[in-house]
């Protein structure tokens, strides 16, 4: 039997640094809000993936009036977000019905993953492993000593960035999320590694950039020329 594929779309920030009235998700990029542009990749990527976007219930109303006024059709189910990124995960899990496959976890405001990128995550998380893309930095790298001013500088060909999709089997990502809530939870490989977990990286791409600041929504309009 063909396993299932599920994208966790999370969309939960507030988007305080980028500024404007509407949160960043909802901004207007080339025309259409940057979650449309997001869900239209997976959806080119997966085109049998069942997509699941989550955002906070306050907004949940604007979404569907969005959907409504740009005609968008890519079927996707909404569910309420948490608190956290984390309890939004496992908001997104709880709402998958299945019980095998894989599921990549996604920030809905990294509308130029590469489709590639997708797919070759998904590729290798079907074969059981759990899977990161990551970009190697270009500049120099300091390490800070505690919580003092002194740095350290570092090799950089030790270092990774790293992005979504994060892509793993369902069961092993469920498990995870099963644990109490950590502040040091930054991203789904960092509750998989807390389990007991290994992580593998694939190439991810550089134009994966996750729309943070002013200045990512200046390179957003360029890559989107």
């Amino acid at each position: 039997m063909k396993a299932e594929v599920y994208a966790v779309i999370v969309a939960g920030g507030k988007g305080l640094r980028m500024g404007g009235e509407k949160p960043k998700q909802f901004q207007d990029l080339k025309g259409r809000p940057v979650l449309m542009h997001t869900l239209e990749r997976f959806r080119e990527a997966l085109p049998e993936g069942k997509l699941i976007l989550v955002l906070p219930e306050s907004w949940m109303t604007m979404w569907r009036d969005l959907c409504r006024r740009h005609a968008f059709s890519v079927d996707h189910e909404l569910v309420k977000g948490g608190d956290t990124r984390f309890h939004s995960v496992k908001n997104g899990l709880d709402a998958i019905r299945g019980e095998e496959g894989v599921v990549a976890v996604h920030d809905g405001v990294r509308p130029f993953v590469a489709v590639d990128v997708i797919r070759e995550c998904v590729k290798q998380a079907l074969t059981g492993a759990c899977v990161v893309p990551v970009i190697a930095p270009v500049e120099s790298v300091r390490l800070k000593q505690g919580d003092t001013d002194r740095t350290q500088s570092i090799d950089r060909n030790l270092c990774l960035l790293v992005q979504t999709p994060q892509v793993f089997p369902l069961n092993r990502l469920r498990q995870a999320y099963s644990q109490p809530y950590q502040s040091l939870f930054t991203d789904d490989a960092s509750v998989v590694e807390a389990d007991g977990g290994q992580v593998e990286v694939v190439e991810g791409n550089r134009e994966n950039i996750k729309l943070t600041t002013p200045f990512d929504w200046a390179v957003a309009q360029l890559l989107c020329q």
